[in-house]
């Protein structure tokens, strides 16, 4: 019997577990450290871990010996836990931490592009208000300014215009926005158009795209408002054309295969290209190394093969398109998020609702913010007290991704919003325009 360790504590992970639960190998599966959700879900184990502390995962991985090890989120990649697993012969599927520098660095991805020719926008990287000062010279309209470092999906702000860009520099150089994050920025010129999100599994040589999505980054509806790790997502074939398909294979996610491997940081894992459609083409707006959160609900529901012989195959070097089979269908996901999000929000709220959506057909609710609670106070693993005594609260900024397919985006919307409006906590807030772009192409 196979047994899958699953590193991750949100919505991205939530989906991984299910889908890898589905395997015709029957797999074990545990995650490190999951959820509420996840640890709902039949035959998995949520295993204690603070999602930082390899040396702790380490202890993990030898007492469970796990025979595939799968990363959720970046973290963990950047601090080289797959270099560390990679030592001790154990099989993990995510790139080492000198390839994950893609995601890590903002300014090391933009060097990386113009060194390998891959289309993105005018930039320049900053160290100081000097910096940014002159680089704002060659700028106007609307200006991108990014943190070089992580900053969980926040370290990107749309300036108005000049002032506004350079004020936000200041904070970010300073520390006071982003900490250690906003060391140096990235200064970018605005790139209009539509999102796509296009996604590759490589195994250091060989990649398949995976079935297109796009995200809504955004606060607020239309597009309006403070950028977030995302709000919701969509996932049909009309999203990308075989013939642009074939173009961003060849002129974006290959290059990008081929240079890290010529720069002897050989990519296995998933690569994720965040790009912008623009008038002169398509445009990287960033590298993700790793799912997309909350791209891999939509992108899993409509994956018909099996998740666990894929990244296996990945992580040892064999991957074949053969491999991966899409169902037609399209599918939506709505994110629920705390009030406030993505600045300050409580914790601690009670969910209900939860058994009511999950009777709406075609809909999967995936936890991201759940733990459980017994008599109002949060615990990560209710020791002694039963399930039934115990109850699904708040615990993050987003907390439920609900999920559905349809054989049409606006049947697949329909009933991912009638599932969320059966969910219910104080605070709670959604976006009610998920696919508004395609619907609207579409009216």
């Amino acid at each position: 019997m196979m047994k899958i360790l699953v590193l991750g504590s949100g919505g991205r992970e939530h989906a991984l577990v299910w889908k890898l639960a589905q395997s015709p190998r029957a797999p074990t599966i545990y995650c490190a450290p999951g959820n509420g959700g996840i640890a709902a879900e039949p035959g998995v184990e949520c295993l204690a871990w603070d999602g930082k502390d390899i040396e702790a995962l380490l202890g993990i991985a030898s007492k469970l010996a796990p025979d595939l090890t799968v990363v959720g989120p970046e973290l963990p990649l950047t601090l080289g836990v797959v270099d560390e697993f990679q030592k001790r012969g154990l099989r993990i599927f995510g790139p080492t931490q000198r390839a994950a520098r893609l995601e890590a660095s903002k300014a090391f991805a933009k060097e990386f592009m113009r060194r390998h020719n891959i289309p993105t926008g005018h930039y320049a990287v900053c160290a100081s208000e000097k910096d940014v000062s002159d680089a704002l010279v060659h700028l106007h309209g609307r200006i991108v300014v990014k943190a070089d470092g992580l900053a969980a999906g926040k370290g990107v702000v749309i300036a108005e215009n000049r002032d506004e860009a350079a004020a936000v520099a200041k904070e970010m150089l300073s520390g006071a926005m982003l900490g250690a994050a906003g060391a140096s920025v990235v200064i970018e010129e605005f790139l209009d158009g539509e999102e796509l999100s296009f996604l590759v599994v490589s195994d250091g040589e060989r990649l398949v795209p995976l079935a297109p999505a796009q995200d809504h980054k955004r606060i607020g509806e239309g597009d309006t408002g403070a950028n977030t790790g995302g709000m919701g997502a969509y996932s049909i074939d009309a999203l990308l054309d075989p013939q642009m398909r074939e173009w961003l294979l060849h002129h974006v996610a290959r290059p990008v295969i081929a240079g890290m491997k010529q720069e002897e940081a050989e990519y296995r894992g998933v690569l994720y290209c965040g790009l912008m459609m623009t008038a002169r083409g398509p445009q990287v707006l960033e590298f993700n190394c790793r799912f997309g959160d909350p791209e891999t609900q939509p992108i899993l529901l409509r994956l018909e093969s099996d998740l666990a012989e894929i990244f296996t195959a990945a992580a040892d070097g064999r991957l074949r398109e053969e491999e991966f089979t899409w169902s037609k269908e399209a599918t939506a996901c709505v994110v629920i998020a705390s009030g406030g999000y993505p600045g300050a929000y409580e914790v601690g709220k009670p969910i209900r609702g939860l058994d009511e959506a999950a009777l709406v057909q075609g809909v999967k609710v995936f936890h991201a913010g759940t733990a459980r609670s017994s008599a109002g106070v949060l615990a990560g693993n209710d020791e002694g007290v039963s399930p039934s005594q115990s109850r699904l609260v708040t615990s993050g900024g987003r907390i439920l991704g609900v999920t559905a397919r349809g054989a049409s985006l606006e049947q697949a919307l329909s009933r991912a919003y009638e599932a969320a409006g059966k969910i219910h906590f104080d605070g709670m807030y959604f976006r009610k325009d998920i696919g508004h772009r395609a619907m609207k192409a579409n009216a």
